[in-house]
């Protein structure tokens, strides 16, 4: 599957990106507005760059350019995601997107619900957590390297998420359900077997956000 990195304005988690794509994890590289010059202080080059450009101050110069005037009904960051699509990335890592104001994380993340919900495998990283949208019937295998103990939290995207499934957990749900309106599913642990065994999470309805720590080993990749 083809995989794109997005990079925002918000905190970009600069190691976490290069780790990838040294390895050659993108396929495809969109600079969200602002988050250019988080690529260009990097020397990278994005494929594309898309925005009204108003946090960038500029329009830049890039291989694709899709400008937008800044009245509009949809962020950047909608934008991007959506020529993402377009380009046939079906893998989604989203950077600079959840900080900085609290109204355009919580906007990003319902994006990434709806993104999810369009066949897209999404995934937010913040400078210490990532966020994984897992939509049903699917089933979301954690990163290997997770730490033991470390926090696991599984949260509601919909009125009502169901079938959820946690393996690997101290609290695993089993076949539960999980609304939006609840704080279930919050603050997890990750157990010692699941380093051997491995850790998942189940849906089988809905959307679900997945948020844990980032992973502390090397990235591999295979084509």
């Amino acid at each position: 599957m083809k995989t794109c990195a997005l990079v925002g304005a918000a905190e970009f988690n600069k190691d976490d990106f290069l780790a990838r794509h040294e390895v050659g994890m993108f396929d495809f590289i969109i600079a969200v507005d602002g988050g250019f010059a988080y690529l260009e202080e990097l020397g990278i080059k994005p494929d594309m760059a898309v925005g009204d450009f108003d946090s960038l101050g500029y329009v830049p110069r890039c291989r694709r350019v899709s400008r937008y005037p800044i009245k509009k009904d949809k962020s950047d960051m909608e934008l991007a995601l959506e020529q993402a699509l377009f380009w046939d990335q079906e893998v989604m890592y989203v950077y600079g997107a959840l900080s900085g104001r609290l109204d355009h994380t919580v906007a990003n993340l319902q994006l990434f619900a709806k993104f999810s919900e369009k066949g897209a495998e999404v995934t937010g990283i913040g400078n210490d957590f990532a966020v994984h949208t897992v939509t049903g019937p699917d089933v979301y295998e954690l990163p290997e390297g997770l730490p033991e103990g470390s926090t696991v939290s599984v949260l509601a995207a919909n009125d009502v998420v169901a079938g959820i499934i946690e393996r690997g957990m101290e609290y695993s749900l089993n076949d539960e359900q999980l609304t939006n309106r609840s704080s279930r599913g919050i603050s997890n642990t990750l157990l010692a077997e699941a380093l051997e065994t491995g850790a998942a999470v189940a849906v089988e309805n809905g959307t679900l956000y997945v948020f844990h720590s980032l992973e502390t080993q090397d990235f591999s990749y295979t084509e």
